[in-house]
């Protein structure tokens, strides 16, 4: 069986990361190098940075952050916010990411997905949903949640994956930055229907949750932020707290060096 992957995700907007509640009211959370650096150190097995403000004027400064970041880790680096096209991504990956996220820009241009796909690998292309729950279904809002679609979360997870995309990254806003818990229903439709792995983001707030979204929710991969940026809950906590659950998880030992960026796995 596949180990189940923690995921660190670092909103970041003018170079500091920030969170918020409901992708409302951001707060400063720190440094992303800094961040990064003690992430890779206490095993996390991949770092997600959102730019939640991407502008074509601050590319330069996203730009300079994925590099910083990428010079602290030694595991793989997706990069979202803002690639609205092929050398938007071009650049995020030059920069040091080995994967892109693309919401937005997805749904406008799915083509978008195909390109990248055979340009990169369908391991390099994350489409990232953001679904708010409407009654029986669960409606994508896009532009960081402000503005919503038509689209239906399900529907969509599964024509992307059709497209060529590798992973969805699949956010529940009304769960973000609760610590309420994951939207464990939303989670497992989308996992139910496509054949490619899922990630589960927003409400993580203690073990349990995690516990959880990965047998209810039958996610491959939950992304956190909040209880890892401000020192809540330790990774190897987590994940011993998995493994003694049944939860197969990627352990490292006190002995044992991250690996280099050239002997990761994605």
């Amino acid at each position: 069986m596949l180990s189940k992957r923690i995921i660190a995700c670092l909103d970041v907007r003018d170079g500091s990361v920030v969170k918020g509640i409901n992708f409302e009211d951001l707060r400063n959370a720190g440094d992303p190098a800094t961040l990064a650096q003690r992430y890779n150190r206490e095993g996390i097995d991949e770092i997600v940075i959102l730019d939640v403000t991407a502008t074509i004027e601050k590319r330069k400064a996203l730009a300079e952050t994925i590099q910083a970041v990428a010079r602290e880790i030694f595991l793989p680096l997706c990069v979202g916010g803002g690639i609205r096209g092929e050398d938007h991504a071009e650049a995020a990956i030059e920069a040091g990411a080995d994967k892109v996220g693309i919401n937005t820009a997805a749904l406008s241009q799915p083509e978008l997905i195909t390109s990248l796909a055979a340009r990169y690998g369908s391991q390099a292309v994350i489409v990232a949903i953001d679904a708010k729950r409407e009654g029986d279904r669960f409606k994508i809002y896009v532009r960081s949640g402000q503005q919503g679609t038509d689209r239906d979360a399900v529907e969509w997870a599964r024509e992307a994956a059709d497209r060529g995309a590798g992973e969805i990254l699949l956010t529940s806003i009304d769960r973000d930055g609760t610590k309420q818990g994951f939207d464990c229903e939303l989670t497992a439709a989308v996992s139910a229907a496509v054949p490619i792995p899922v990630i589960a983001s927003g409400g993580a707030g203690n073990f349990a949750h995690f516990v959880d979204v990965f047998t209810e929710g039958q996610a491959d991969a939950a992304l956190a932020a909040s209880i890892f940026h401000y020192d809540e809950h330790a990774v190897e906590d987590l994940k011993e707290h998995l493994h003694a659950h049944g939860i197969p998880v990627r352990l490292q030992s006190a002995s044992q060096e991250p690996e280099g960026r050239s002997q990761k796995s994605e």
